[in-house]
């Protein structure tokens, strides 16, 4: 049999039902659809998540406190000890070499007041380097200064979302008066948008000094965080072990299994989540998945049916010469092209599906060749799987029964 002549009768064949070959092809736009836009929105947080965390810095190495044990020995939870002070801060930046800068923080959640308005934000007391080593640019006004540091000035740069929940949406507000805990803080600056939404958008942040933070504030000496920025990110590792070492030194703890801090790279971070996200794509495609199981089941029900209803075809052919493997190629080849049309149907219906999310709901999606391609494949695969019995049925009728076949 040419191929011709083999796409000839599988076109009749399809055909010849129209609706239920569109029925059949729908189980497959759906299975394959789903599996696409799945897979989108799983790579898109994926995305999403690493961009954010590029945004938090370049070459940047976080020092957290531990764990807080109360004396029944239960823990708080790690971050909740306050073991962390700008001595270890100044003890970092002069001992440890391939550093570029150091930034000490002291951050937690306050009412904020202004012009009859409030807010519940984040309040970080932070260092004049903030900005370089997390990545932060100013739209308005100036950031903290050495002098600010240092002279406990009470002054405060607003994030912008901060900023439009106290004074309204693009207000002008340097030189207006924020209430922080009761006390009057000076705006002096507004932060350039970075996205994001949640505890931890920076968009929704007060930057003060951290002397100021700790005494009118906290009413504490300890930091919450110690953010480094490496010099490059080949001598990441080294500085991680150099700093891990110098504080396991200053807070006197011989065994680093006990150490009352952590200290996190970008790249644990990024790996963490990267591990978490393909958990997650995996978990999505293969809840899809089974749309595309119910879909190969659909195209062997069909394929079943049809052999039944041509079994007199079937034998004539036979009876003229066909071969085992011509009668098993025309069944194939049907199941194969039904499942393929369904494969490029939902590779655009997938996509769509995506898009709109995106376009509806602001949640990223990205839509790689990787997906296509394997969407191409399993629905391949599932028109060889799924139509090998009905095509091998086929082959092997008898000839002189299935002319008798009413």
């Amino acid at each position: 049999m040419f191929i011709s002549d083999l796409f000839e009768e599988t076109y009749f064949a399809i055909s010849a039902n129209k609706v239920r070959s569109g029925l059949t092809i729908l189980g497959i736009v759906i299975g394959i659809g789903s599996v696409i836009a799945m897979i989108s929105i799983g790579q898109g947080a994926a995305g999403s998540i690493e961009s954010r965390i590029q945004s938090m810095g370049s070459n940047l190495i976080t020092v957290t406190p531990g764990f807080q044990r109360n004396f029944s020995q239960v823990s708080s939870g790690r971050g909740s000890a306050q073991t962390l002070t700008l001595e270890d801060a100044e003890s970092i930046t002069e001992g440890i070499t391939g550093i570029q800068a150091v930034a000490p923080e002291l951050s937690r959640r306050y009412q904020v007041v202004a012009k009859g308005k409030n807010t519940n934000t984040q309040v970080v007391g932070t260092v004049s380097v903030y900005p370089s080593v997390k990545n932060v640019g100013m739209a308005q006004g100036s950031f903290i200064s050495d002098q600010n540091v240092r002279s406990l000035a009470k002054v405060a740069v607003l994030g912008p979302v901060t900023r439009d929940d106290l004074f309204g949406e693009g207000a002008t507000s340097i030189g207006q008066t924020v209430r922080i805990n009761g006390i009057n803080f000076k705006v002096i600056g507004i932060t350039l948008s970075k996205g994001g939404t949640g505890f931890g958008s920076q968009d929704d942040m007060i930057f003060i000094p951290i002397t100021t933070a700790q005494k009118f504030l906290a009413g504490d000496d300890y930091v919450s965080t110690i953010n480094i920025q490496a010099k490059n990110a080949q001598v990441m590792v080294q500085v991680k072990t150099e700093v891990t070492n110098l504080l396991l030194m200053r807070h006197n703890i011989g065994d680093p299994q006990t150490a009352d801090f952590s200290v996190l790279s970008q790249e644990d971070i990024l790996e963490a989540s990267t591990s978490i996200t393909d958990t997650m794509t995996v978990l999505l495609a293969a809840i899809a998945g089974i749309s595309l199981i119910v879909g190969g089941i659909g195209i062997m029900n069909m394929m079943m049916t049809t052999v039944t209803e041509r079994t007199r075809e079937i034998g004539l052919r036979k009876a003229i010469g066909a071969k085992r493997l011509d009668i098993s190629l025309q069944f194939l080849t049907e199941a194969v092209v039904l499942t393929f049309i369904g494969g490029v149907i939902g590779i655009l219906f997938g996509a769509l599906f995506a898009y709109g999310i995106t376009a509806f709901t602001d949640t990223p999606t990205t839509i790689s060749l990787f997906s296509i391609i394997l969407a191409v494949g399993v629905s391949a695969t599932i028109g060889i799987v799924f139509g090998y019995w009905p095509a091998r049925k086929a082959a092997n009728l008898n000839p002189i029964e299935a002319l008798r076949y009413e």
